[in-house]
C-alpha cells in the first residue's frame, strides 16, 4: 500500500467515514508494507505532536510526527539528503508543508535527516520491518530510488511469505 501526500486529519476522516480504518490498521499490524510520504508518514506514526483533538491515525510506525513542522506551504523547500540505502549520489526532496519525525522507537531505523539550515538534525525518512516513511516528496523529482526501494521492500516481503506457505 502506498499512502501519498495530501491533507492528514481530510485522510484520517475518508478512512473512517468509508469503513477502511479497521482493516488498514489490521493488515498493517499482520505486516503489510506500507510506503507514507507526507501526509501518508502522519497516517502511519503512533502518534502526532500537534493533533487535532479528534484527527486519529493507522499507526504500526514506533514514531511520534510535527505536522506542518517546516511551515505553511510558503515556507516549502528543496534539499539534498544522503540516503546510504539508495547509494553514494544525493536524493533531492521536495518538502512541501512536510511533517517530520520527532521521536523514533528502538525499532525505527532512520535513513535521513535534514542536512542544513535551523532544522538540521530532524528526522525525514525512516523504515521499521516493511513500513517506510518519507516527509518529502520523491514522486515529483524524478528520481525513483525510494519507490524502488519500496519495491524492493515488498519483494523480500513477498519472497519470504511465499517461502514461509512452502514450508
Amino acid at each position: 500500500l502506498v499512502i501519498p501526500g495530501g491533507e492528514s486529519t481530510t485522510m484520517d476522516k475518508l478512512v473512517r467515514a468509508f469503513g477502511l480504518q479497521a482493516p488498514l490498521r489490521e493488515r498493517i499490524a499482520a505486516g503489510m508494507p506500507v510506503y507514507g510520504s507526507c501526509a501518508g508518514m502522519i497516517m502511519l506514526a503512533d502518534r502526532i505532536a500537534d493533533a487535532r483533538p479528534d484527527q486519529q491515525t493507522l499507526g504500526g510506525f514506533d514514531i511520534t510526527v510535527r505536522r506542518n513542522a517546516f511551515g505553511r506551504q510558503v515556507d516549502s523547500f528543496e534539499e539534498d539528503l544522503h540516503i546510504r540505502e539508495l547509494g553514494g549520489q544525493p536524493v533531492r526532496a521536495v518538502f512541501l508543508r512536510a511533517p517530520w519525525v520527532e521521536e523514533a522507537g528502538d525499532a525505527v531505523h532512520v535513513l535521513a535527516r535534514v542536512e542544513h539550515g535551523p532544522a538540521a538534525g530532524r528526522i525525514v525518512a525512516a523504515r521499521q520491518g516493511d513500513l517506510l516513511v518519507t516527509s518529502f516528496h520523491p514522486e515529483v523529482t524524478g528520481d525513483h530510488r525510494v519507490h524502488q526501494l519500496f519495491v524492493d521492500i515488498v519483494r523480500q516481503h513477498t519472497a519470504t511469505h511465499d517461502q514461509r506457505e512452502r514450508s
